[in-house]
């Protein structure tokens, strides 16, 4: 399956906040949206998944193998959501339920598309924290994401969004709220799960160095609007736009390894 995104166009109380925003994002590839803060790299995702805020509208045209996403009903984006593309959030503590156990949580995406047993859940949502490198699995699916930490809650939601093997990751600023050496190790296992399951993979980021652990290719926007896109190794060694040569001046040196990309 593959995201095309064309012309797309988002506005909230009549500003346009995202301006013909065109991309796409072939079988098995690895595409960043970077940019700065406000540049609408986030509102582009959620208008893939039909997640925008209630005053904002899309125009233009989101499709995913073929279909076209913009006007679907929201039953029918349900479906879609965890099933077919999964997204991670950029904090965790606000993304996962804090009277739940992060268990019940991982199963229930899985209950949902796939029909299973509370049970059948609750061990594949041991098998899913597994997966995902959490210690004690089978102990940690019973805490509440309060009694984890930081690292801890992001892995638990990347188990959620991966539990139903989608065929497209989108991970929104998912390494930003954690320190440098647990964003490694987040990115270093999102990069064993996009490889293992074959997955295409949308990363969005206003950091050159981290994106440079786990895209091929990259979109940059600004105010909203494409002002750069290509390969990233072009991006890292000979940006165009102005912006561009911004965020490659302050890329994090602690993560990036010049070459790192192929």
């Amino acid at each position: 399956m593959s995201l095309e995104v064309q012309d797309l166009v988002v506005e909230i109380d009549g500003r346009r906040v995202v301006d013909g925003v065109s991309f796409s994002v072939p079988d098995g590839a690895r595409v960043g949206l970077i940019g700065e803060s406000g540049s609408g790299k986030s509102l582009t995702a959620l208008a893939i998944l039909g997640l925008l805020p209630e005053a904002a509208t899309a125009s233009g045209s989101i499709r995913w193998d073929g279909r076209e996403l913009i006007g679907l009903p929201d039953r029918e984006l349900a479906k879609l959501r965890g099933d077919e593309i999964g997204i991670v959030f950029q904090e965790p503590r606000t993304a996962l339920n804090p009277i739940r156990t992060v268990g019940r949580q991982i199963g229930e995406s899985i209950r949902i598309h796939e029909g299973v047993s509370r049970k059948e859940a609750s061990l594949r949502a041991i098998a899913e924290a597994d997966r995902v490198r959490l210690p004690e699995p089978a102990e940690i699916v019973r805490r509440y994401p309060h009694q984890l930490s930081g690292g801890q809650r992001q892995r638990v939601a990347i188990a959620m969004a991966l539990a139903c093997r989608p065929r497209l990751l989108i991970a929104d600023e998912a390494t930003t709220a954690l320190d440098v050496t647990i964003q490694a190790e987040i990115l270093e296992l999102l990069n064993g799960l996009v490889d293992r399951d074959g997955m295409s993979l949308v990363f969005i980021t206003h950091d050159l160095a981290v994106l440079s652990q786990v895209a091929t290719h990259a979109v940059v926007l600004e105010d909203g609007r494409v002002v750069e896109r290509g390969p990233l190794t072009t991006l890292l060694t000979s940006p165009e736009s102005p912006i561009t040569q911004g965020l490659l001046r302050d890329a994090t040196a602690t993560v990036w390894k010049p070459g790192g990309i192929s």
